[in-house]
């Protein structure tokens, strides 16, 4: 891999920015469309941004807080973790100043993408987030797709997470969209961030090439990494045996659809899905 390659894999505290434990784009290698922040909030604390060119999701990771935005606020109710339970979340447009509080303090994920269109502020509960059981066996693993293309609407954002079990293998088969092909495949670029359950839990992500050149790693992940998939085949994500895996995925591609529409890698396609 060459030195223009972007650095895919982003262990907790490398891409720290002021008050974001982690701050990926927009406009970054690798992350030209997506972004993704996380942010502490200690007991009373308070945090504005701007959300510029982008549109953005408040998602709790653990604990509450209220959004104030456009003369609406909104209040979440969050969760005690992320392996806990799905939570409610807050849509904030581009072009919007917005501010967080929290009274308890807690840990929150802005989850954005680059867009074209403003949209209206909008709240949505953690009722309308149902949780979806996927493949079997050791391949068994919990998605919540609560800002998926046909359960929330966004101009370009879509964003999900999955809950793997200790020792299961997700992602998997291998798959890609990393090509515009009408009906077929979707151009998006991914984020992952992690959580693993438990002191001193790990897991691996693979990415490997669907072209020359491309995105190619084999990572050891622990709780708050993150890695980029701007490009490849994505998968497996592995959890390791007596450790829970979460992790986020947000994406957006410069594609005329939202949509997730992804190919599986010929070799494994007959696997679990």
């Amino acid at each position: 891999m060459s030195d223009a390659r972007p650095r895919l894999h982003l262990p907790r505290g490398t891409a720290a920015d002021g008050p974001y434990e982690l701050s990926i784009g927009p406009g970054a290698p690798g992350a030209e469309y997506t972004a993704l922040r996380v942010l502490r909030l200690p007991p009373g604390g308070t945090h504005e941004f701007a959300s510029g060119d982008c549109e953005w999701i408040v998602l709790p990771l653990a604990g509450g807080c209220v959004v104030d935005m456009d003369g609406v606020s909104f209040e979440l109710t969050g969760r005690q973790g992320v392996f806990a339970s799905p939570s409610d979340f807050a849509y904030v447009p581009r072009d919007t100043g917005a501010q967080l509080h929290s009274r308890a303090g807690g840990r929150f994920a802005l989850a954005g993408a680059r867009c074209e269109r403003r949209l209206t502020p909008r709240y949505a509960p953690a009722a309308a987030v149902p949780p979806e059981e996927r493949g079997s066996g050791q391949c068994a693993r919990q998605v919540r797709g609560f800002a998926a293309a046909d359960a929330f609407d966004c101009d370009r954002l879509i964003a999900v997470e999955v809950l793997t079990p200790a020792g299961h293998w997700s992602s998997y088969p291998p798959h890609k969209h990393d090509e515009e092909r009408p009906g077929v495949e979707t151009r998006l670029e991914e984020i992952y961030y992690f959580a693993i359950e438990g002191a001193h839990g790990l897991g691996y992500q693979r990415i490997s090439p669907s072209r020359p050149g491309g995105s190619d790693l084999l990572a050891e992940v622990r709780d708050g990494d993150a890695v980029l998939v701007p490009d490849g085949w994505h998968g497996p994500s592995i959890a390791e045996p007596g450790h829970a895996m979460y992790y986020l995925n947000v994406m957006a591609g410069p594609g005329p659809e939202r949509a997730w529409r992804i190919c599986f890698h010929p070799d494994h396609e007959e696997g679990y899905r």
